[in-house]
């Protein structure tokens, strides 16, 4: 008996048929749940009206993935589809049927070779044409939808699905066919064969190093279907189950590995979209096990001769049987820190060592970092040398900064063209808390880069999440917000909740740094919400620092105080170490502001020995501002001019605009009228620059304190610099025709943030109506 194929890769949903979709879902699915059914329903309102009240407890809350097959997805729209189908004449059907299996799970391009080879007349095709299910083209036959290819294919009886499924496998005889002529050997196969298992475990696996992981997973889910050995298939689908994660399936992966005890692949799904402390002791078990593996084949370098053949010291709970691998090519999972000149390659190793790279993650996101320090403990009782953005963490945590520095830059310089996208995300990690944003944007450019040619669409999002950063901070702030707006889709999308709730996160801070508060707080709050219920301590910190930010710019201070004491007095569960060191520099302001400054002077401390020990010139111009600030009268100038100096060699250019900001309030009150003017007005025109209007209020408050004027000289009219990213966005669409809510449904927003965006798109254009914004948006070409 010949199984069900899985349902085609995840299409790219169209924005008009996200908008149609989503408002017949209605609100209570979480924002992740409903991105995902949209995608399993092909972007089809009916079938997603249909899946939802299907839908468990569990599935609707994100907690169980959702049904994979097509006939659980939508069964009454299928059954109306296969009965449109069944009206057809046997040829038309026959026709239809030969081009639905040549075009799902697997494109293989073969119908017209087949049509010619069996003799076949392409004008009963017709029918379809006249019905409007198909019509033919030059290149083959083109469907109304998914679903009604869906519905041509199962309409076919499974003796008719063998035979052209067979006739498919004869004419895929060119070069680079050969795994897809396997799939087809497959799908037309009676029953079990353990000889054509193996041919399809072969396929796959040739598929899986040339990237193409949906391919790989078909091939692997039918090989599967096909063993007779019960080892065997549970080793397959367990392949098959990386392959969909890797391709960005996360629904068919959790499905595929949920009965089995593949504590890798369970814990990078807890990672992407469950508990991250949960994840974190997955991948460390794994990690554990793998590297126990590579022990017992002698191949684990710099082991001492005591610890040979011991595990004594380890964590029971990370001491467990050997068991099969998600990852279908070992390889190139090694990491630079792994290897010696005298070491035996070994498959274990590598992948130990890249779970725990994937555990350093875990680790980072959960904020508790005592977490890196007993990830690097197991690492070196097993003799394995952790990655080093791993064992930087662990040093930074244990306050050896000057160590966690040269691990860090270690790691940092790994960022060559090409290599293992995992790794390049840790390069521009390591990047971002050595303060070299430059280095973190080439970073994770070739992260995603290298994510897309080696087919691991899941990936990309999460080396966006960290470019998004380097992007704003070296002055691209526009591009950051766009870039982590697309992420946020892309994450939803393959199932990567826990990367949505850091992307949420990094757009309040986005939006608190251009003045949109009312954005701030409702992204804040989505990223608090989730991260709460994860144990997500990054995305919940940086989304304080955001509220906190906000506060600051917009003069409330004793607000703003509280929250970044917060973030600045680090300890497990309250608030992460990396954003620690973004806070305490604003923590200190607001402290100075309030009068109360015993904490910052110490959290000011902690920085400056960070600061100096990583050698970056952004982080000590921060901590010389800090100086400046916490230092009385006349000698807080010298200050503010050693951290002037220092910004100009570094890349934080909104950073160097809050010093000038700063510095020229001081030199008001120490009557330098002259200076003061000039810094105040260097510090407005990049405050106008980055679109940061609360900070251009308080700039111009100061100038007119000093009796100076508080405009700036306007530069040509160009929409990209008077418009926020998000504004842009909004505004694009609102001169394209769409309501408020289809804006908000595209943008992950409510309606209420959407109009307060139209309101502010008005204002900043010096327009009254969409009608003047179309106008305006045709003149400039944007």
């Amino acid at each position: 008996m010949v199984t069900s194929v899985n349902p085609p890769p995840l299409p790219r949903i169209s924005p008009p048929q996200l908008t149609d979709a989503w408002q017949q879902l209605g609100p209570p699915l979480p924002e992740g749940v409903r991105v995902r059914v949209l995608s399993a329903a092909y972007g089809d309102p009916r079938a997603a009206a249909e899946l939802v009240p299907r839908l468990t407890e569990r599935q609707a809350a994100g907690l169980d993935p959702l049904p994979a097959e097509p006939a659980a997805l939508a069964p009454e729209l299928l059954r109306a589809h296969r009965r449109e189908i069944r009206a057809l004449p046997d040829d038309t059907r026959l026709l239809l049927l030969l081009a639905a299996a040549d075009q799902y799970p697997v494109a293989t391009q073969a119908f017209l070779r087949a049509v010619t080879a069996a003799g076949l007349d392409t004008r009963a095709l017709e029918a379809a044409e006249t019905a409007g299910i198909a019509h033919a083209t030059a290149g083959g036959v083109v469907f109304r939808d998914a679903w009604t290819r869906i519905a041509a294919y199962e309409s076919g009886s499974s003796a008719d699905r063998r035979d052209v499924h067979r006739l498919l496998a004869r004419v895929l005889h060119g070069d680079g066919e050969t795994p897809r002529r396997s799939w087809h050997r497959g799908a037309g196969a009676l029953g079990p064969s353990g000889r054509l298992a193996a041919e399809l475990g072969t396929a796959a696996h040739e598929a899986r190093e040339l990237g193409d992981h949906a391919l790989a997973g078909a091939l692997g889910e039918r090989a599967a279907a096909l063993s007779p050995d019960p080892r065997e298939r549970s080793r397959l689908l367990s392949r098959a189950a990386a392959d969909a994660w890797h391709r960005g399936d996360g629904d068919r992966a959790r499905g595929l590995v949920a009965t089995s005890d593949e504590s890798a692949l369970n814990g990078m799904l807890a990672l992407r979209s469950g508990n991250a402390t949960e994840a974190f002791d997955g991948l460390l078990t794994a990690a554990v096990r793998h590297a126990r593996a590579a022990l017992e084949q002698g191949s684990v370098p710099n082991r001492s001769a005591g610890d040979q053949g011991s595990h004594s010291g380890l964590p029971e709970r990370f001491v467990r049987p050997d068991g099969p691998h998600p990852y279908p090519s070992a390889s190139r999972y090694s990491h630079p820190d792994s290897q010696s000149s005298h070491r035996v390659p070994n498959p274990a190793l590598d992948i130990a060592v890249h779970l725990l790279a994937r555990a350093t993650e875990a680790a980072v996101y959960t904020g508790d970092l005592r977490r890196c320090r007993e990830a690097a403990t197991v690492a070196a009782r097993l003799g394995v040398i952790p990655p080093g953005t791993l064992a930087g963490l662990a040093a930074a945590v244990e306050g050896r900064y000057e160590d966690a520095r040269n691990l860090l830059k270690a790691a940092a310089g790994r960022c060559g063209p090409g290599g293992d996208p995992t790794l390049l995300i840790h390069s521009g990690i390591a990047a971002l808390l050595l303060g070299d944003h430059s280095g973190a944007e080439r970073a994770t450019v070739r992260a995603a880069a290298s994510a897309r040619a080696r087919g691991e669409t899941v990936t990309v999002p999460q080396a966006m999440e960290f470019r998004a950063y380097a992007d704003f901070w070296t002055g691209r702030p526009r591009a950051a917000e766009a870039a982590a707006a697309d992420a946020l889709w892309q994450a939803y999308a393959t199932g990567q909740d826990n990367g949505a709730c850091h992307l949420q996160a990094a757009l309040a801070m986005f939006a608190a740094v251009t003045g949109d508060g009312e954005v701030c707080r409702e992204r804040a709050e989505a990223a608090r919400t989730h991260a709460r219920a994860h144990g997500l301590g990054l995305p919940a910190a940086l989304a304080l620092w955001a509220l906190a930010f906000l506060d600051l710019s917009t003069g409330r201070f004793e607000s703003a105080a509280a929250r970044l004491r917060a973030l600045a007095g680090f300890g497990p569960g309250h608030g992460h170490r990396a954003i620690r060191h973004l806070a305490t520099p604003h923590y200190v302001e607001a402290a100075v502001r309030t009068g109360d400054t015993r904490v910052a002077r110490a959290a000011h401390a902690d920085y400056d020995r960070w600061a100096v020990a990583v050698r970056s010139a952004d982080d000590l111009a921060l901590s010389a501002r800090c100086r400046a600030l916490l230092a009385p009268g006349a000698e807080a100038a010298d200050h503010y001019r050693t951290a002037l100096d220092l910004h100009a060699h570094g890349s934080r250019d909104f950073e160097r605009a809050r010093t000038e900001l700063l510095f020229g309030s001081a030199l008001r009150r120490l009557r330098h009228r002259t200076e003061a003017r000039d810094r105040l007005h260097s510090a407005l025109e990049a405050f106008e620059t980055f679109g940061a209007p609360h900070c251009a209020t308080q700039a111009r408050a100061e100038l007119r304190a000093l009796g100076a004027p508080a405009t700036i000289t306007p530069g040509p009219a160009d929409l990209t610099t008077r418009l926020t990213a998000q504004q842009l966005m909004v505004a694009r669409m609102a001169a394209e025709g769409a309501t408020n809510r289809e804006i908000a449904v595209r943008l992950a927003l409510s309606p209420r943030t959407i109009d307060h965006h139209l309101r502010g798109v008005f204002s900043r254009l010096g327009i009254r109506s969409r009608i003047e914004l179309v106008r305006l948006l045709g003149e400039e070409g944007v």
